[in-house]
């Protein structure tokens, strides 16, 4: 590889961690929003860090530091730098197949969970803001009632919930959206996978270029 291919390689893997960097600034903002405005509230009071907010400011945290160390470790041939990139993406991408093979294998416990969390919620509607906010915008959003079905509510349904009849419920609904789009879900997921996978090797491939060039020229 010559020098005009090690400057393309360092650019395109310049670049693209740049576009990531901004994504992640976008993604940190909105969980900044959504933490000020506390639009979604909490839904699961055993687990009251797991907001919207919280989880957008996590992702555009961790975007944004692996994002910066590609760029720089590019853009300065630092091999420091680039290493640690290599690592970061490849410790995001085990643990995204490790929390995939789990959701499947744990898949029946996991909808109980989050079955059972989301009613005891609907139980907690009237005595906290903070989940009246999070059902409210929640049921607006989807156009949905209840857990399950309207009934959740015991015959008291909020007016967030829709004013027809056989409408279903949030969890159904989100079930129903997710078994529907489950083939561009994997495609999404499978192109992220992918991405990452390119990522590491542009950062290894200028890497061990860099230590080829040091040593052509007697560094």
């Amino acid at each position: 590889m010559g020098m005009s291919s090690l400057k393309l390689l360092k650019y395109v893997l310049f670049f693209f961690n740049l576009l990531f960097w901004f994504c992640g600034c976008c993604i940190l903002g909105f969980g900044i929003y959504f933490l000020i405005h506390n639009n979604f509230g909490v839904l699961f009071h055993k687990l009251p860090f797991l907001t919207l907010g919280n989880i957008l400011v996590v992702v555009g945290s961790i975007i944004m530091v692996v994002a910066f160390l590609g760029c720089m470790g590019s853009i300065k041939e630092n091999k420091c730098l680039l290493m640690s990139f290599f690592v970061l993406l490849l410790i995001i991408l085990l643990t995204e197949v490790t929390l995939a093979i789990l959701l499947f294998v744990y898949e029946q416990k996991l909808n109980t969970y989050v079955a059972e969390g989301l009613t005891e919620s609907i139980q907690r509607y009237y005595l906290d803001n903070s989940t009246k906010a999070a059902w409210d915008s929640i049921q607006s959003f989807l156009h949905c009632c209840g857990v399950n079905q309207t009934s959740d509510w015991n015959g008291n349904p909020p007016a967030s919930c829709p004013p027809e009849q056989g409408v279903k419920g949030c969890y159904m609904k989100t079930q129903d959206w997710f078994h529907s789009n489950f083939l561009y879900i994997g495609i999404i997921i499978i192109c992220i996978c992918m991405i990452q996978v390119l990522g590491m090797a542009f950062a290894l491939t200028l890497n061990c270029q860099i230590d080829k060039t040091s040593q052509a020229i007697g560094l």
